[in-house]
Formats: structure tokens, C-alpha cells, sequence
């Protein structure tokens, strides 16, 4: 199994994967601590060793979808007041 451990980002830079970065933006949508844990955690242990902020940001939404669908909505909404496109 590997671990998610590069991020490429939309301009096409490369960052290191910082799962904080996956918590902190789960607890903007108002899941609680362990929710957004949890996600980060599924993030984490992706079966790839790369990949796209777009992708992190897909299997984010999906889980938080699971979670719970208002947790979801208020992503969206937030990426929309910064300008970003994020899928319906």
C-alpha cells in the first residue's frame, strides 16, 4: 500500500502531502475532529504515491457527502466565495 506523499497542484507545482491541510479544511465545513480526521486518514492511504489537489479534493467531498451532506454543501460554498470551481 503506499501513502499519498506529493500533491500536484492546479499551476502545476509540486508540494509534499500534509494531511493537517485535509483536517483543517474538513473543520471549515463544520465536521467535527474525528470526521475530519478520518478523511484526512482515507486520504492518506490512497493507493497512489501522487496525486492531483483536484483528486484530493474529489475524494474529500465524496467522504464528507458520506458523512454528512451539509458538511459537503459548505465546501462547495466556500470554494465558490474564493473563485475556485469545485464538481456538483
Amino acid at each position: 500500500m503506499f501513502m499519498v506523499k506529493k500533491v500536484e497542484k492546479k499551476s502545476g507545482e509540486v508540494e509534499p502531502f500534509i494531511r493537517e491541510k485535509v483536517v483543517v479544511s474538513c473543520l471549515k465545513t463544520g465536521a467535527p475532529l474525528s470526521v475530519a480526521r478520518e478523511i484526512a486518514d482515507m486520504v492518506e492511504a490512497s493507493q497512489m504515491e501522487s496525486m492531483t489537489s483536484k483528486e484530493i479534493r474529489e475524494n474529500v467531498l465524496g467522504e464528507l457527502e458520506k458523512s454528512n451532506d451539509e458538511y459537503r454543501r459548505n465546501w462547495i460554498m466556500y470554494d465558490r466565495e474564493k473563485g475556485r470551481i469545485t464538481p456538483e
